[in-house]
């Protein structure tokens, strides 16, 4: 069965890095659009960021500069680098795939809990 499993999450200080990895399996994402989205404690789900099967990225204003999304076709792996983390970054991130030119997901991961102290 199709799986997305995220892993890198835990507790960093502010003005710290972290590095999110997410593995994909059980079918091909060629062409398909990886994202990463987080979910803080009693708030919305929200965009962060993603990453096209050609590379083109797009990013959340407040991650701007400070996350870099990256994927590796060959190895089925999406990579989300944070660096400069700040407290407000604290939440649970997703990885999920959709087809190119969709808007929803087909597929979300179970997430990994990023904490970031002041």
């Amino acid at each position: 069965q199709v799986q997305l499993v995220e892993s890198g999450g835990g507790l960093v200080q502010s003005g710290g890095s972290l590095r999110l990895s997410c593995a994909a399996s059980g079918r091909s994402f060629t062409g398909y659009v990886m994202d990463w989205f987080r979910q803080a404690h009693g708030k919305e789900r929200e965009f962060v960021s993603y990453i096209t099967w050609s590379g083109e990225t797009t990013y959340q204003d407040s991650v701007k500069g400070r996350f870099t999304i990256t994927r590796d076709n060959a190895k089925n792996m999406v990579y989300l680098q944070m660096t400069n983390l700040k407290p407000e970054d604290t939440a649970v991130y997703f990885c999920a795939a959709r087809k190119y030119g969709s808007t929803q997901p087909d597929y979300w991961g179970q997430g990994t809990q990023v904490t970031v102290s002041s």
